[in-house]
């Protein structure tokens, strides 16, 4: 196998990654402390201050952790969930779900099967793996109605030796290693650990929302071991 490049696997080539170590995913997630409650702590940091029945989308769902915490949040929410990987929507689909939710394959790219507007978005481990994460999140702002709401929740450690020293002992010693045993390729965790380490830090993921037109843009990072490493950023619609 050729090496990555330093920032992880070319932006193109991460929907076919993620197609195939889908069968695996869930199983691997559910190893990591804390991967669905933190979910739920962004999910009620976006909806805290969201109408009875939110209408929300849910960029880039995978295998549906995201939509999940969402509904755990909003049980009457409608969402429309999308993701890049055929594989990891077919997984999602195949779980139990309310009339409310609607899974729809598109990259966050190409939003043309996306219609009307939303009271809030919210983007799980999306943006570092976009090309062009300035562009798509204008789009997505353009999504929401006035004073709608926008949550990233995504790794960031750019900004603490700490977090980065963290991120590089965990990767190495337990999710490569683990991903490499499950799938038998660890290609698409070495790109988690090299996109992480290359992606913005918080201050940098705050201008990147204020530049597409976000106001009141905060943050709040998780508890454990994911403390400085994994943190939700907020923004409003004007």
């Amino acid at each position: 196998m050729s090496s990555l490049p330093e920032s992880g696997l070319p932006r193109g080539e991460v929907p076919a990654a993620f197609d195939r170590d889908a069968a695996a995913y869930d199983r691997l997630i559910g190893l990591n402390p804390g991967y669905h409650r933190h979910l739920r702590i962004s999910a009620r940091r976006l909806l805290a201050e969201s109408v009875t029945v939110p209408r929300i989308l849910d960029a880039g769902c995978g295998t549906g952790a995201s939509t999940a915490a969402l509904l755990a949040v909003a049980p009457r929410a409608r969402i429309t969930a999308i993701d890049a990987s055929a594989e990891m929507l077919a997984r999602a689909k195949t779980k139990s779900w309310p009339g409310t939710v609607n899974f729809v394959h598109t990259p966050v790219e190409d939003l043309a099967t996306v219609h009307g507007r939303f009271d809030a978005v919210f983007s799980a481990y999306l943006l570092r793996n976009l090309a062009d994460p300035d562009t798509q999140l204008r789009s997505l702002r353009g999504l929401l109605r006035p004073g709608g709401r926008f949550a990233a929740h995504e790794y960031s450690v750019r900004d603490s030796r700490r977090a980065q020293w963290v991120w590089k002992a965990v990767c190495a010693g337990i999710i490569i290693p683990i991903g490499r045993i499950a799938t038998g390729d660890a290609t698409l965790y070495q790109h988690l650990r090299r996109s992480v380490l290359t992606f913005d830090g918080v201050g940098e993921l705050c201008s990147r929302l204020s530049r597409a037109g976000f106001a009141d843009v905060r943050t709040g990072t998780m508890p454990g071991w994911q403390r400085g490493i994994v943190h939700t950023v907020l923004g409003t619609a004007t």
